[in-house]
């Protein structure tokens, strides 16, 4: 729609506008395609063709997958129930790092965000410094507290090692969120007669549901995707997460091209189940921390 004084677009511009959107459409879903082909294509052989379309269409590479299939003839060998069990692994431990996240979070970014206390400012900064290295660099010291504490190969312990970078990154996303909704709600509320914890439950956290909705979301894709912890402090084929599952198609020498892009495929699912679960929350809960209301 055009405003009062503004000039409608040509039909030229607006076949120009369409046809860039398009192509860059195009080439966005171009690798897209490239996957489910190889996921469809019923080889483990890597496709010189550049066309994104597969000349034969098979569900053999998700079959293997899903039952977690090896080997050729004789020798090919099936556990049935692994892959859902990887599945729930990576389901859980993504779960519980998101209500971990959340739950230390929400507290205190509302602490960082209503009151002023000292060491304030620099544990903010602090949080931030614990962003700017990767978990790798603190790999070592995580491996050696897990093993004292007999939490190797357990999915609790990767989970709590996953919070350590989950709670300072929510609580930065959701103090911005906080810092935007109008004190003087609080204000009214205490003049009622609400106490502290009422007005954090029953105000401010309905208030800050786009911001919870996608801090969880963020939180639980860092999990989901995260491979290299996993990897280390996992050693027990029941206890993978699934991109240690989809490791195991790139071998020495040779990769498994079919079963890893199916399998690839498989991983993205939940999150896009999610992503669309909360869409209506994305565009609100990412914005609204950005400036101070």
């Amino acid at each position: 729609m055009s405003t009062p004084g503004s000039r409608a677009p040509t039909l030229l511009q607006s076949i120009v506008v369409n046809a860039i959107l398009v192509s860059v459409s195009l080439v966005a879903l171009y690798p897209v395609l490239w996957v489910l082909k190889m996921a469809l294509t019923p080889s483990q052989a890597f496709s010189m063709n550049p066309s994104p379309f597969p000349d034969t269409v098979s569900l053999q590479n998700f079959v293997d997958v899903v039952r977690s299939c090896s080997g050729t003839g004789a020798e090919r060998v099936c556990r049935d129930w692994l892959f859902l069990r990887q599945l729930g692994n990576s389901l859980g431990v993504s779960v519980v790092t998101s209500l971990i996240g959340i739950g230390l979070a929400t507290t205190a970014a509302y602490a960082m965000s209503r009151f002023a206390f000292p060491g304030r400012e620099a544990g903010m900064r602090l949080f931030l410094v614990t962003q700017m290295f990767p978990g790798v660099v603190m790999l070592i010291p995580l491996y050696i507290l897990l093993n004292r504490l007999g939490l190797l190969d357990s999915l609790w312990g990767l989970a709590l090692v996953y919070s350590t970078t989950a709670v300072p990154f929510c609580t930065w996303n959701l103090k911005g969120y906080f810092d935007t909704i109008p004190i003087d709600l609080e204000e009214a509320a205490i003049m009622d007669g609400a106490s502290r914890w009422t007005i954090f439950t029953r105000i401010v956290l309905p208030l800050a549901r786009p911001a919870l909705a996608v801090t969880a979301l963020f939180s639980f894709m860092t999990a989901w995707n995260e491979f290299i912890l996993a990897a280390t402090l996992l050693g027990k084929e029941e206890a993978f997460t699934l991109p240690v599952v989809l490791q195991k198609y790139v071998g020495d020498y040779g990769t498994e091209w079919g079963h890893f892009a199916a399998g690839a495929v498989l991983v993205s699912v939940p999150v896009m189940a999610l992503f669309f679960a909360l869409q209506r929350h994305l565009v609100e809960g990412l914005t609204a921390g950005g400036v101070k209301g």
